[in-house]
Parts: C-alpha cells; sequence; structure tokens
C-alpha cells in the first residue's frame, strides 16, 4: 500500500502537537505540586478524616478545672462558680449548668452519673448525667483531690490524709479506705489495680482493686500534678508538674519504660489511642507524644493555663483554667 506524503506529514505534525501539549502539561503539573500544599496527608485518609485540622474554641464559666466525658457530652467543673457545664461534645453547644455544694476540683463518669470532687468539704456528689440532678453527697478523706472509676466503685484520692477511699457507686457507701504515699493526687484503673499517684512522696501506689492491697510503689518524676495519671491499655503515664516531664511504667511490674519532657509545668493528659496529650499549665500549649515510644510529635498553643483534659472519642478537649475556655482539638 502507497503512503499519501502529506498524509505523513499531517501525522508527524500532529504527533509533535501531542508530545509539546504533553510536555508542557507536565511542566505545569509539576510547577503546580512544587508550589502547592499538600491537600491530604495520609493520617487523615487512613482516619477517613476529611476535614482540615481546627481548633475550636468554647466559653465556660469562672476557673474550670477538668472534664469527663460521658460519651455524648463533655462535662465540665467551674470552681470559682460551684457549679458543672454539660456541653454537647459534637458543636460545643451548652446543655446545662447544674449548681453543686461546693467548689468542684475533679469529675468522673461511671456510665451512668458524674462523681465530683468538693475540694473544701472532703466530699464527693453524685450527679445524674441524664438531667444534672444531684443523686447524693457523700464524705470521703480528708482533702479529696481527685477520683478513677473500676467498674463498680469510685477511688477518691485524699491529699491530706494519704489515703485512697473506695466508694460503692450504686450507693455511696465506703467500703475502705487505704493508706498510700504522701499528698496523692491522681488516680487510675489499669483493669485489675488502682494507681495513686503521690504528689509529696514523688512515687506511685498500685493497689489491688478487689480489697486494697498495695502491689508496689515505684518512683516518678517531682511533683506528681493532681488528676494526672492515666493508663493508655498497657502502660501507666503520670505528669509530673515539678520536673516538667511524664514518666511512663510498664503497668504489669512497674517498671521504667521512659521519662519524657513536655512544656512547663504539665497539668493535664489525656490519651487518644494512639498519642498521649499532654497541657502544659505554665507555656500555654500541649504536647503531643507518641503512646508507644514517646516521641514528641509536636506542641499546640491554646489558652491560657490549660490544665485538665479529655477525648471524646474523635477530639481532645483542653479545659483552660484562667482563659475560662474549653479547646477542642
Amino acid at each position: 500500500m502507497k503512503l499519501n506524503s502529506n498524509s505523513c506529514q499531517i501525522g508527524v505534525h500532529r504527533a509533535r502537537f501531542i508530545l509539546i501539549a504533553m510536555s508542557l502539561g507536565i511542566a505545569i503539573l509539576a510547577a503546580v505540586t512544587a508550589n502547592a500544599a499538600p491537600l491530604l496527608n495520609p493520617l487523615q485518609i487512613a482516619l477517613l478524616k476529611w476535614t482540615a485540622n481546627r481548633t475550636t474554641t468554647f466559653p465556660l464559666g469562672n476557673q474550670p478545672y477538668n472534664a469527663a466525658f460521658d460519651g455524648a457530652n463533655m462535662w465540665v467543673v467551674n470552681n470559682a462558680d460551684s457549679n458543672v457545664m454539660k456541653i454537647r461534645a459534637s458543636d460545643g453547644a451548652v446543655q446545662g449548668t447544674f449548681s453543686l455544694g461546693g467548689p468542684p476540683y475533679y469529675i468522673a463518669f461511671d456510665g451512668a452519673n458524674m462523681w465530683i470532687v468538693l475540694a473544701q468539704t472532703s466530699q464527693v456528689q453524685k450527679v445524674r448525667a441524664s438531667d444534672g440532678a444531684i443523686l447524693g453527697t457523700f464524705s470521703t478523706g480528708s482533702g479529696a483531690e481527685s477520683l478513677a472509676f473500676d467498674g463498680a466503685n469510685m477511688w477518691i484520692a485524699n491529699g491530706a490524709s494519704n489515703t485512697v477511699t473506695k466508694i460503692r457507686t450504686t450507693d455511696g457507701a465506703i467500703i475502705g479506705t487505704f493508706t498510700v504515699g504522701t499528698t496523692p493526687v491522681a488516680v487510675a484503673f489499669d483493669g485489675f489495680n488502682i494507681w495513686v499517684a503521690n504528689n509529696g512522696s514523688n512515687n506511685v501506689t498500685k493497689l489491688r482493686a478487689s480489697d486494697g492491697t498495695v502491689l508496689g510503689t515505684f518512683n516518678v518524676g517531682s511533683g506528681p500534678s493532681v488528676g494526672c495519671i492515666l493508663f493508655d491499655g498497657a502502660n501507666i503515664w503520670v505528669d509530673n508538674a515539678l520536673s516538667n516531664n511524664v514518666t511512663k511504667l510498664r503497668a504489669s511490674n512497674g517498671a521504667l519504660l521512659g521519662t519524657f519532657n513536655v512544656g512547663t509545668f504539665p497539668d493535664g493528659i489525656a490519651f487518644d489511642g494512639a498519642s498521649i496529650w499532654v497541657s502544659n499549665g505554665n507555656s500555654g500549649t500541649v504536647t503531643k507524644l507518641r503512646a508507644n515510644d514517646g516521641a514528641n510529635l509536636g506542641s499546640l498553643p491554646v489558652g491560657n493555663s490549660p490544665g485538665g483534659m479529655a477525648f471524646d472519642g474523635a477530639n481532645v478537649w483542653v479545659i483552660n483554667v484562667n482563659s475560662s475556655t474549653a479547646n477542642k482539638l
């Protein structure tokens, strides 16, 4: 078959045009890519999280100290107002503000009710989560600081009496009072045992939850913070306010796994399933640590004097004491 020379020339010109257009397109795409920020990061894709990272701020009462999540709402205690606020976690809408019997300090959830430490009365109050009704007021030891739930009982750290009190949540009955270290200020439950951080003796006490038997005492940093101890599923983490770091202990035997620097005066801690978040009270920031090795993943600015923290299943909440706000990260 004989080809027409004009047809060949047209074909050659067309091919050249296509090549030039492709080269120009590739060059433009490369330039745009080089100057544009990535649209998504791999972690957002993996979590199916299609919105950009945002920090949202919500107003609170005066001197908010701590928060707890009930599965749908964030509850925040306002110390100077002697009340507790119920805030819908999805959008920050206030669902109610409920008066208490005194200035509240710390709060925990038992699956149906909020339990709140009244700092000046050495008492705890039980508040029904559905409507904020006070169901009871119960005495603890002297100088109650914080508390934790073990599935059936609340354990309260009594800072002035160097004890923890075990209270049955169904009726508020005291099951036992157990001696720990000096100035206990924080409590956590690991599924079998209670861990108590002792501010005055710079250590933690491990007690068997079933009967309060002391199973060990383990050193941490200087000045463990009020309410600042948590269990990550395998390990115990403790904020040390005076040494500006956090301690990681293996829950099974108390072995020291690491000490990690954070900001100034760490005063809150939360776990999001992968990372440890620490609020730095004197730095106005939060520090994010990778839970498996303590690697510092960065710090974020928040409000003034950040303290208590809580995780709602999607976001970390930071309570800013002196700016009377909450940051939702």
